[in-house]
């Protein structure tokens, strides 16, 4: 499934030539998974393994490639293992993050430990005002800063409880900056500042392919796991395009939903439309061909 698809968006006739319209040589390629959701709901590892076997067969060295997320809690219970050969990382809390690389937006977050302008230590209340431990400012991690030129976006077909839809856009902003909890509050819910992270020089002019992992679907209670709102989709959706497959997830969530008698999540999920406005896809249904490449 996942050969044919890169093949499919590529339109080249092999794997090898596929990838290698993709990357070159010379790039640090990191995946960004989606591990939030433990053993049940991770970006399915053998996925991952095809994408990376793929790409040492167009020449890049195994040992080379990061699979990363801001937390990989889950991705032992899920199968994956330093035995791959790849390199397996996470965000480590405050030092993983540059603090030359900051986002701006006019919504203070109350800074939790771990991010990057929290004072004070772990598990500990600091002695300052409460407004010391506010900030307007969010700042992106080092990997996609300085570890990685070129990124593959492999979010999983989830909803998400702050942002409507745990898709391509969200999958590579919000777990890759701290400081994020305000971009899941009203009255934006991220709408602006989605796309707006999104389209920072080192995260969407970046990436190269975004394959959406919807062999399970789950349409409440996301990005982590809730069994009893996920079941078996296979599906797999790829494009260049990220808003286009944000935009069908988005309403195919709101189907599943609806037939639960769930509320809608069209405002939570309108980073999405933004992102059209912004130029960075397409989310109106009349200019997205979705095309069957499993058989």
């Amino acid at each position: 499934m996942v050969n044919r698809l890169v093949c499919a968006v590529t339109r080249q006739s092999d794997v090898v030539a596929a990838w290698r319209s993709l990357v070159s040589p010379n790039d640090k390629v990191g995946i960004k998974i989606s591990a939030a959701g433990g053993e049940l709901f991770t970006t399915h590892r053998d996925i991952v393994n095809t994408i990376v076997s793929g790409l040492v067969a167009a020449g890049h060295p195994r040992g080379n490639i990061i699979v990363w997320d801001k937390s990989l809690g889950g991705i032992k219970d899920a199968g994956y293992s330093s035995d791959e050969g790849y390199q397996l990382k996470s965000i480590s809390p405050r030092d993983g993050y540059d603090p030359k690389a900051i986002i701006s937006a006019p919504f203070l977050g109350n800074l939790i430990w771990g991010d990057f302008e929290y004072i004070g230590n772990r598990g500990e209340i600091p002695l300052l005002s409460e407004t010391e431990n506010t900030s307007s400012t969010s700042h992106l991690a080092n990997i996609v800063t300085h570890e990685v030129t070129k990124i593959i976006n492999l979010p999983v077909l989830s909803d998400s409880v702050r942002n409507g839809v745990a898709g391509c856009l969200y999958n590579v902003t919000i777990p890759n900056i701290d400081n994020w909890r305000r971009f899941g509050l009203a009255p934006d819910f991220g709408a602006s500042s989605i796309p707006d992270i999104y389209s920072d020089p080192h995260i969407g002019p970046k990436v190269v392919l975004n394959l959406m992992d919807g062999l399970l679907a789950q349409y409440a209670g996301g990005p982590e796991s809730q069994p009893g709102y996920a079941f078996p989709f296979a599906t797999l959706y790829a494009s260049k395009d990220p808003v286009a497959i944000d935009s069908i997830a988005l309403r195919q969530l709101e189907e599943w939903r609806k037939k639960r008698k769930l509320p809608p999540i069209q405002r939570l999920g309108a980073h999405v439309m933004v992102a059209e406005q912004f130029g960075l896809g397409n989310a109106n249904p009349a200019r997205i061909e979705i095309r069957d490449v499993g058989r």
